[in-house]
C-alpha cells in the first residue's frame, strides 16, 4: 500500500509500537511521518521505529517532526493518538476528585475526571482538525483520544471534519463473551450500540443463532455489574466493570465496589499510571541501546492500535468489512439524538466507513444515554468557550458530585491545576 500515514501522539508508551509491528505485518510500501509535541518522547518514538523497519528491511520511508504542519501535506491517512498533558495531567484529574471522596477507576472518559481531561483535549484536537482541512482534506481521519464521543463531536461541531471514533473496546468485550460462551470469536456476530465505553451488545449470534439465552445461563463471575445490568435491561454493557460503573456514579457512593473502592482496591488507578510509565521507559531503553529488539515487538498485540490497519485496508482496497466505529448520528440510530457520536456497526469499503442503520434502542437504554449525550453537548460548549460556568453544568449532569457547592469546588481546583493546558480559560 503506498501513501503517507501520519501519527499523531507519536510518544504513546504502546500505540506507536503496535500499529508500526502492524504496517510491519502487512508489507505496506508507505511513508510514516511521527508527531509529538514533547520532543523527548518524539526522538524515543522515532529512534525505535527506526530500528523496526531497519530490522525488518522494511520499505517505509520514516520522518519525525514537532510541528504538524511540517508532515500533514500529502497524507493519505492521519491517526491521532494525542493525551493532552499525559499521565501527569491524568493523574492530577483523578487525584483532585478523590480527595472529595470521588473515586474513579480511569477518569478519562466521564466522571469528574474525563469532563476535566475533555477541556485539554477538545481545543487542541479542534486544532489538528483545522490543519487537516488546510492541508490534506482528502485522508482518512481516525480519533483514538478520550473521551471519545466529546472529542469527535467537538471536532464536527467546530470544523466540520469528517473524522472517525476508534476503540478496541467492542473488540475486546466481543472476545471476552466469545469466551464466556466457549466459542471461538470468528463463530460470533453482534451488533452493539450506545456511547464509547458504554455500548450496548444488542445483538449476539453464535453460529448465525441467538446467542442471548445461552449467554445469561452462562454468566461469568468477574464483572458482576456489567452481568446485573445485562440481566436488567437485557444488552451486555462494553467496556466492562471498569469503564461502564464510572457511567453510573450515584449506584457506588464513596466509590464503594465489591467491598473496596473503586480505583484503589478494584482496578488500582496507581498500578495502571505506573504500567504506562513502564512501558515508556522500557520503549526509550530498547530504542536508545544498541542492542537488537526482542521479536515480540514484531508481533500483533491486542490493543488500541488493532483495528486501524484492517480499515484502512477495507477502504483502500475496497473489501467490505464490518467495525465499530464512532460517528455522528444522522439517522443509523433512530432514537438518540441527531449528530450525538455514537458508537455502532460500520461498514468499511471503497466509499470510506459508513454507518449500518440499527432499531431503535429500548427505552431503558437510550434512557441511560440521553442525560450522558446531553453532558457531551455541555462539555463541548465549555471546553470551546472556554466557560466555567458550563463546565460547572457538565459536573453536575455527570452525577458523581452530591452537590451544587463541590461541583464548584472541583471546578476550580481542576482549572487550576490544568491551567497550563487551558488558554481558552481565563482565570
Amino acid at each position: 500500500m503506498g501513501g503517507k500515514v501520519v501519527l499523531f501522539g507519536a510518544g504513546s508508551a504502546s500505540f506507536t509500537r503496535g500499529l508500526v509491528a502492524d504496517i510491519l505485518a502487512r508489507g505496506w510500501d508507505t511513508e510514516l511521518a511521527l508527531v509529538d509535541v514533547d520532543p523527548e518522547a518524539l526522538a524515543v518514538a522515532e529512534a525505535l521505529t527506526a530500528k523496526m523497519i531497519s530490522a525488518r528491511g522494511a520499505p517505509v520511508r520514516l520522518s519525525a517532526a514537532t510541528d504538524r504542519r511540517e508532515v500533514l501535506p500529502g497524507a493519505t491517512e492521519i491517526i491521532c493518538t494525542v493525551g493532552v498533558g499525559g499521565r501527569r495531567a491524568w493523574e492530577q484529574d483523578v487525584f483532585i476528585p478523590r480527595r472529595h471522596g470521588i473515586y474513579q477507576p480511569v477518569g478519562d472518559t466521564v466522571m469528574p475526571g474525563g469532563t476535566s481531561r475533555a477541556l485539554r483535549m477538545i481545543p487542541a484536537m479542534v486544532d489538528i482538525a483545522a490543519d487537516v482541512l488546510d492541508l490534506a482534506p482528502q485522508a482518512l481521519f481516525f480519533n483514538y483520544g478520550n473521551p471519545m464521543s466529546p472529542v469527535c463531536r467537538g471536532i464536527v461541531k467546530a470544523t466540520g471534519a469528517n473524522v472517525v471514533g476508534l476503540c478496541h473496546g467492542v473488540h475486546h468485550v466481543a472476545d471476552y463473551l466469545a469466551r464466556v460462551l466457549g466459542a471461538s470469536r470468528e463463530r460470533l456476530g453482534y451488533s452493539a450500540v450506545g456511547i464509547n465505553h458504554l455500548t450496548w451488545f444488542t445483538e449476539l449470534r453464535l453460529d448465525g443463532r441467538d446467542a442471548m439465552p445461552a449467554l445469561r445461563a452462562a454468566q461469568a463471575l468477574d464483572n458482576p455489574f456489567s452481568w446485573r445490568l445485562f440481566e436488567l435491561f437485557g444488552a451486555f454493557p462494553a467496556v466492562l466493570d471498569r469503564h461502564v460503573t464510572e457511567f453510573l456514579p450515584h449506584l457506588f457512593p464513596g466509590g464503594r465496589y465489591e467491598g473496596g473502592r473503586l480505583g484503589v482496591d478494584s482496578f488500582n488507578f496507581e498500578a495502571c499510571i505506573a504500567s504506562g510509565d513502564r512501558a515508556y521507559a522500557e520503549m526509550r531503553e530498547d530504542a536508545l541501546s544498541p542492542k537488537p529488539l526482542d521479536t515480540a515487538y514484531f508481533q500483533r498485540s491486542a490493543g488500541e492500535h488493532e483495528q486501524v490497519t484492517d480499515i484502512i485496508e477495507s477502504i483502500r482496497g475496497d473489501r467490505p468489512r464490518v467495525f465499530s466505529a464512532n460517528l455522528p448520528n444522522r439517522g443509523q440510530v433512530p432514537n438518540l439524538p441527531s449528530e450525538a457520536v455514537v458508537e455502532s456497526p460500520a461498514v468499511a469499503d471503497g466509499a470510506g466507513l459508513r454507518p449500518i442503520l440499527q432499531p431503535p434502542l429500548a427505552s431503558g437504554l437510550a434512557g441511560v444515554l440521553a442525560t450522558r449525550f446531553q453532558w457531551v453537548e455541555t462539555v463541548v460548549e465549555a471546553a470551546l468557550e472556554g466557560s466555567r460556568a458550563k463546565f460547572v453544568q457538565a459536573l453536575v449532569l455527570d452525577g458523581a458530585v452530591d452537590s451544587l457547592e463541590l461541583a464548584e469546588t472541583l471546578a476550580d481546583e481542576l482549572l487550576a491545576a490544568q491551567a497550563a493546558y487551558l488558554p481558552r480559560f481565563v482565570t
